[in-house]
């Protein structure tokens, strides 16, 4: 045991971590191979939880005791699976993995088999690469089209209204009936392309995901324009939504498909700040030029 091997109290803390890690991870894999329907990608993530299990019991063999899972972690990483998917969630968990790795190579020559350890975790990750596939991420495209298409549009429209119109549910109803009209059309335009690409991809599908990728956007942006009065301060907080939307977005694609961050996160958030900027102007030159008061 802890004797035998001559552990010294620092590094039987460090192993404690080790162990409480494997055993969290245990349950986590345990209660998202319990959510997938794929028998091969379950099956995969039960060899996964097996294997955490193995390890987090070698390591009770170092420590000499017994550890209790986190179970807010193990809460945390089923609600991620069950709401934002499987993929997601393992893939954001693995990226922790390889610290592990980083760790237990520094107990090398401190304990045995902790070599194996660490070959276990690099095969958990190429297994993870090479089993997962989810429909919503065969539809990120669709998605992305919606998302991208209402951000881009919908926030220069409503930049432009803002100064127009000066008249927050003016504003929210012209918003609206455009995104709502857009979102449809945009539905409609998805359906035919993925039936003329013919990719495997269902076209009634592609279509719902971009419609109701771009009525959720269309939603989330004109939300400001029921809730608040001053019409300066809604556009404000119609772009802090945008951008936080196109933030949340592009981490999750990034983290599902192992996809470069900040790029993409400037380029598709400065986009549609600059459309909002162009509108606003095109807002004032019209009302100064037709003299529009509301």
């Amino acid at each position: 045991m802890e004797g035998q091997f001559q552990i010294s109290p620092q590094q039987r803390a460090t192993l404690l971590a080790y162990q409480r890690n494997e055993v969290t991870e245990h349950h986590i894999y345990a209660r998202l191979a319990r959510t997938v329907r794929d028998p091969q990608n379950r099956a995969v993530l039960e060899r996964i939880a097996a294997d955490e299990l193995r390890h987090s019991r070698l390591w009770a063999r170092f420590t000499g005791q017994e550890v209790r899972p986190d179970w807010l972690r193990v809460w945390f990483y089923t609600l991620v699976g069950r709401t934002l998917g499987i993929t997601f969630a393992v893939k954001r968990m693995e990226r922790g993995e390889e610290g592990a790795q980083e760790n237990y190579a520094r107990m090398e020559g401190v304990v045995p088999d902790v070599e194996a350890i660490a070959q276990d975790e690099r095969a958990h990750e190429e297994a993870l690469l090479a089993m997962l596939d989810e429909e919503r991420l065969r539809y990120t495209g669709s998605i992305v089209l919606g998302l991208n298409d209402a951000l881009v549009e919908l926030t220069g429209a409503l930049a432009g209204l803002t100064f127009a119109l000066q008249n927050t549910h003016l504003v929210a109803m012209t918003g609206a009936i455009t995104g709502i009209a857009a979102a449809l059309s945009m539905a409609a335009s998805e359906y035919l392309s993925t039936k003329a690409e013919g990719d495997g991809r269902d076209p009634l599908r592609a279509s719902l995901y971009t419609g109701v990728a771009y009525l959720f956007t269309v939603l989330a942006l004109i939300l400001p324009y029921l809730l608040l009065t001053n019409p300066y301060l809604c556009l404000a907080a119609t772009l802090t939504v945008a951008v936080l939307i196109i933030a949340f977005f592009n981490y999750y694609i990034s983290v599902a498909r192992d996809l470069p961050f900040r790029r993409r996160f400037l380029e598709m958030a400065g986009l549609s700040l600059a459309v909002a900027l162009v509108s606003f102007g095109i807002g004032v030159l019209m009302r100064t030029v037709f003299g529009i008061e509301v």
